[in-house]
């Protein structure tokens, strides 16, 4: 089956050529495989990338935080989608480092998008970057490279054993196992690469979009538990070795080919984060409980535990800012696709008579570069797992629970100190139709939440979730548009992501409540309402009143 581009879009890349190809040193294997340094240096190479502000592969290959820029040659220009990066910065660093490197460059699977095949894809090719005598054209075999890979290719069952292997084995849930370098994949079709794990266990990633930007946020439920048969969640490289190559009178590797570790080769080789830590047999992903040094503990929260090593205390104030921040760097990388289907027009078209056969995932390139329904999901469910969070921390503190560290006299007035500031902070400003600025702070956008039109056929208003008459005054959009909103409503309450279903629906479709047009009831995301309603802390055995 030809492989097809991810749900981050199809990408270009644009080269700037030296005059000479000559020029350029080429790519010369000075190793045969990538010892432990070699893996901390790659680790060192994407978290100093990954803090840094830059905003696209070229800004960060070109960033004073990358130590090979210099020696770029004719290397100049990339631009790459979120399944491609990390093939990007794997592949250029085994450049600049003499090491082996091939990849997965055909993958089969059932069902007609490998994207979202039911079962997983399997790995039926790979391409090894061999030097047969003069060395390699790096940027050639790099863009060959990315040219290749998609969101599909991640898509292969964890388990999986012999034949031919994928680029990614699952690793343990452990300190070191989880690094910068790592692979966070999410089976509805995104990608993303950790560039920093904290001393707490948040794991930070950056991410590209179609529009080639790299964005950057914290893992969570916005990636949503997987089966082991589909492989998302956490990847790592699979170790590789260059075999049957021969050195020449220079020391450069020649020939061989790349011999990929089995899993039982893989010391840090685990399905822990399918499984879970208690009994499951069948290895059934909704049956999966988890605990840690026995205290159960969610998903989510396990993985922060485990990766820092058994970390298990939580400041609710430090955790609702670290948090905020989080949602309000989502925020804004929407605001950038808004506005761009605003500048290019899309609004002002007439709205289609269907919606595409799924909006999650359309082959149409029209909603494939301007619609949100994705992003604005995993916002939606970053939103609500904040709220779940936010909840059982209070209700830990209310129950004294010794996991939770706070020092103060008033956690509520605290948590809504706290939450005013950083929803001040965090203020995004969008031009209306007439030209007005329109500023919404955090705890506006949070009230928005589920008005949010991710269809890039209405408005900027409607695309904010604008209610009042005085802010909807200058949308154009006329009766049709607005009854294609109104009738959207149940697929904006739904944070959950249907890759499977068939959704062409038109206007009388949705209104009827066909199959797989979302929900009545979204879920709770007020944070604001949930603090200022908490209850009061137990008394200690002996005493009878307790302040807040």
């Amino acid at each position: 089956m030809v492989l097809r581009s991810g749900i981050c879009a199809a990408f270009v890349l644009a080269l700037a050529f030296a005059a000479s190809s000559a020029e350029a040193a080429p790519w010369r294997i000075t190793k045969d495989h990538w010892s432990e340094a070699d893996e901390q240096g790659f680790s060192d190479f994407v978290q100093a990338i990954g803090e840094t502000n830059c905003s696209s592969s070229q800004s960060c290959l070109r960033n004073a935080a990358n130590p090979y820029r210099k020696t770029d040659q004719n290397f100049v220009d990339v631009d790459v989608d979120c399944a491609k990066l990390p093939y990007l910065l794997r592949g250029y660093y085994a450049w600049k480092n003499g090491l082996p490197f091939g990849y997965v460059d055909g993958v089969s699977g059932e069902g007609g998008d490998l994207r979202y095949t039911k079962t997983a894809n399997r790995a039926v090719s790979r391409h090894d970057i061999v030097d047969r005598g003069g060395g390699i054209n790096a940027p050639r075999a790099i863009i060959q490279a990315v040219e290749t890979v998609f969101s599909g290719t991640y898509r292969t069952d964890a388990a999986e054993k012999k034949g031919v292997l994928s680029d990614f084995y699952s690793p343990a849930l452990a300190p070191g196992s989880i690094r910068p370098g790592t692979i966070v994949y999410d089976v509805n079709g995104h990608v993303g690469i950790v560039y920093k794990v904290d001393k707490d266990g948040r794991v930070y990633y950056m991410d590209a979009h179609p529009d080639y930007t790299i964005t950057r946020s914290v893992y969570g439920a916005q990636f949503g538990q997987s089966p082991a048969r589909l492989g998302g969640g956490f990847k790592n490289w699979r170790p590789m070795r260059l075999v049957g190559a021969h050195k020449d009178g220079k020391g450069y590797y020649l020939g061989g080919r790349i011999a990929m570790a089995e899993n039982d080769q893989i010391s840090d080789y685990s399905l822990v984060q399918y499984s879970g830590t208690g009994a499951n047999p069948k290895m059934d992903v909704k049956k999966a409980t988890f605990s840690y040094n026995g205290i159960d503990l969610g998903f989510y929260e396990y993985v922060r535990v485990a990766v820092s090593g058994g970390r298990m205390s939580f400041n609710p104030v430090y955790e609702l800012k670290a948090t905020m921040q989080t949602l309000c760097n989502d925020l804004n990388d929407r605001a950038q696709y808004v506005d761009l289907a605003i500048k290019d027009g899309i609004s002002n078209k007439a709205h289609p008579s269907r919606l595409p056969d799924n909006i999650y995932g359309s082959e149409n390139q029209e909603w494939e570069e301007y619609s949100t329904p994705s992003r604005d999901a995993r916002i939606k469910t970053a939103f609500a797992a904040f709220y779940k969070d936010m909840s059982d921390m209070i209700g830990m503190w209310i129950n004294r629970d010794p996991r939770i560290v706070y020092d103060g006299t008033n956690l509520k007035g605290d948590l809504l100190a706290a939450y005013d500031r950083a929803s001040k902070n965090c203020t995004i400003t969008y031009l209306s139709s007439g030209k007005r600025p329109i500023p919404m702070t955090f705890d506006d956008m949070s009230q928005r939440m589920f008005k949010l039109s991710f269809d890039p056929y209405h408005c900027i208003e409607l695309r904010w979730g604008a209610t009042s008459e005085d802010e909807l005054a200058s949308c154009g959009d006329g009766k049709e548009k607005r009854r294609w909103y109104e009738a959207e409503q149940r697929l904006r309450n739904q944070p959950d992501r249907t890759y499977d279903a068939q959704m062409g629906f038109n206007i009388a479709e949705l209104n009827q409540k066909a199959r797989g047009s979302g929900i009545d009831t979204p879920p709770p995301v007020n944070i604001r309402t949930l603090i200022e309603n908490m209850g009061y802390q137990v008394p200690f055995q002996g005493m009878s009143v307790v302040g807040r």
